[in-house]
């Protein structure tokens, strides 16, 4: 008899991936988690939301989302030290709430990393042919500049800048974090730079208002920052990734808290600082633009800065979609470690002691999406199936302290149970105030998650049928 509910036996997860290799340290977690974070977000959002939704009080938006974040954080850090495994939301939900909600939350989560990485792709190839390429007089025919919805036949840019992070990543994770350690020094001192050297270009004039009228609305007057605060989400989505390489960490019960927690603090100091000089030097009304900060330079006739900041954006995005890339293939693997998709997923390579397999399909979808797909279309679903993990993760600590049969002697969410309340409310909060477009399109990739569960999932899940 089918029992949707059923719960997965953490021993179960311990063994199969016991195949993955623990190479992982606190140090290579805060990398891959500024990789992810510090990307895309910080070279385009700050300048967008600030424009459309909260002006020069962007800054207070990415405050809020860090905070939030950080709580959400400090329950996947808690899941993580009381079981180290691969999956991330999927695996753990399995664990405490049952395969149903489990597989929901990686379907819902198998959206959030393919789009990511292809979004990431896209603006990746936008400041590589815009910035880099024309400098040098190479122009790309136009039909190989974007996808059929734009005119053009593929993205062929987006699409090898994927193909190369799949090289890298089949490598295994040595290799992958290395190269991330070092794309992310040279991004964080370019991003440093931009704030040491704009804050001189501020004009306080910039600021006023602080908090312009036109955006005040329902919540008290906050609903501007507020859906600012839900939309940069996509800034902090890194951090999930974190939990997803569990089970590669050495002493994960003290090393994953480290990785989420240290991303956290360092994303809303960069954060909050870049949308303070870059709202300072340009008025907001001017920044609703894909290169913000480029622009910001302009103004103040800083060209030779203009490009170390292209530099900057396209090793942000890089590392980004590392990170991105590692989490949405570890969660391949998972889903077809436990049957949900084909058992061919969940395969290890001995050599080098990856999910060849799950990279390999990770790869073809994200090579298609960025290659055929806008950006705007690509990004518009990512933030609620964020949202919707935080959601569960921050509830299923209570169902987790209540597990007997889990041992969690690392680390443990501090005022039990009111912060994980609280985190998990503030998730539910965010995603009633994301657009309706955004709500309705994620309800119907969950419907079809639905159906694709009960046609075939249910039918092969090694849980179901296992005695």
């Amino acid at each position: 008899m089918m029992q949707i509910f059923k719960k997965e036996s953490v021993s179960n997860y311990l063994k199969a991936d016991s195949r993955l290799s623990k190479t992982l340290t606190a140090r290579d977690l805060v990398s891959l988690g500024i990789g992810a974070v510090i990307g895309t977000g910080i070279f385009i959002l700050p300048g967008h939301e600030a424009a459309s939704h909260a002006g020069p009080a962007v800054a207070i938006a990415f405050l809020m989302a860090a905070i939030v974040s950080g709580l959400v954080g400090m329950a996947y850090a808690e899941f993580s030290s009381a079981m180290p495994i691969a999956g991330s939301a999927y695996s753990f939900g399995s664990v405490v709430y049952g395969e149903i909600v489990g597989w929901i939350l990686g379907w819902s989560l198998i959206l959030e990393y393919f789009l990511a990485v292809s979004a990431e792709a896209t603006g990746f190839a936008a400041y590589f042919n815009n910035n880099i390429l024309s400098a040098v007089g190479i122009n790309i025919p136009k039909a190989l500049q974007a996808g059929p919805m734009e005119g053009g036949v593929i993205n062929i840019t987006a699409v090898i800048v994927i193909l190369v992070i799949s090289a890298i990543l089949m490598k295994g994770t040595a290799l992958s974090t290395k190269v991330e350690n070092f794309a992310v020094i040279i991004k964080v001192v370019i991003i440093i730079l931009f704030i040491v050297i704009g804050v001189f270009y501020v004009k306080s004039s910039n600021y006023v208002p602080f908090y312009p009228k036109e955006f005040h609305s329902s919540l008290f007057g906050l609903g501007g920052i507020s859906t600012a605060a839900a939309t940069v989400f996509f800034a902090f989505i890194g951090f999930d990734a974190l939990a997803a390489n569990s089970a590669e960490t050495i002493d994960p019960g003290k090393n994953v808290i480290k990785g989420i927690m240290g991303t956290v603090i360092i994303a809303v100091i960069l954060y909050v600082s870049f949308s303070l000089v870059l709202t300072g030097i340009v008025n907001y009304k001017q920044l609703n633009i894909d290169d913000p900060a480029a622009f910001a330079l302009e103004v103040v006739h800083l060209t030779a800065w203009n490009k170390l900041i292209t530099i900057g954006a396209l090793f942000g995005i890089f590392t980004a979609m590392i990170t991105m890339f590692i989490g949405g293939s570890r969660l391949v693997y998972a889903l077809g470690r436990d049957g949900l998709l084909p058992k061919m997923m969940g395969k290890v390579s001995e050599k080098h002691s990856v999910p060849s397999n799950a990279i390999i399909i990770a790869t073809i979808v994200q090579a298609i999406f960025a290659g055929l797909v806008p950006l705007a279309q690509l990004a518009s679903l990512i933030n609620a199936g964020t949202l919707i993990a935080f959601t569960f993760i921050s509830f299923g600590v209570i169902k987790l302290r209540k597990r007997t049969d889990i041992q969690n002697d690392g680390f443990k969410m501090p005022w039990y149970p009111v912060l994980p309340i609280i985190a998990g409310l503030f998730s539910i909060f965010f995603i009633l105030v994301l657009p309706d477009i955004t709500k309705i399109s994620v309800s119907i990739w969950l419907v079809l998650g639905f159906i694709f569960y009960f046609v075939y999932g249910v039918r092969h899940s090694k849980l179901q049928n296992s005695k």
